[in-house]
This record gives structure tokens, sequence and C-alpha cells, in this order.
């Protein structure tokens, strides 16, 4: 595939994820700024405008950070490139028994 800059927002060294700012199809290598290091990700799923895609391997069972707050836990492995989303994750927010205290 031709690569393209595709425009993406990484707003915490430690995210887990990086989100889409326009549509980006499957296959698609993106460079990806984080903290102070770019790297190369190749989409293993198409990313919609405002959707997220893993930028750091995602164990199951871990929580999953964006703009630096946990926003869900991973319910399967996720590995880089792939669509974070609730086929993946599993929201935390509002839910008492799903609070990690470390």
């Amino acid at each position: 595939m031709m690569e393209t800059s595709y425009k993406t927002v990484v707003m915490k060294p430690v995210d887990h994820v990086a989100v889409a700012l326009i549509d980006i199809p499957a296959g698609a290598k993106v460079k990806v700024t984080n903290g102070d290091h770019t790297i190369e990700i190749e989409l293993k799923d198409s990313i919609r405008f405002g959707h997220k895609f893993a930028i750091k391997p995602i164990e199951e069972g871990e929580d999953i950070l964006k703009y630096g707050e946990v926003i869900g836990m991973a319910v399967r492995s996720i590995t880089v490139g792939e669509h974070v989303h609730v086929h993946n994750l599993e929201g935390k927010r509002g839910r008492g028994d799903k609070i990690s205290v470390k």
C-alpha cells in the first residue's frame, strides 16, 4: 500500500492507543508520535475517524490507557495496529465491580 500521511493523536506517553483523525484503511502504514518517539505502525484493521488503534501490545485483562486515563480493560490480547473498540475492550467507568486499585 502506498504510504500516505495519516493524522492521529496520542496525548500521553503512557497511552496504549492512538486516535485516528481521518478514516484510515487496513494495511496503511501510519507514523505515530508518542512523546519524544515516532513509530510506524501497519494497521491490521480499517480505523474510522475518532476510533482507536493499539500502538503497544495490550494483554488480556490489562487496563487500556487513552489520554493518560483508563478507558477500559482488554477482554483479549490486542496486537499493535488492531482496532480497539467494544469487541475487545470492556468499559470500567461507572462500574463499582471493575475498580482497579494499584
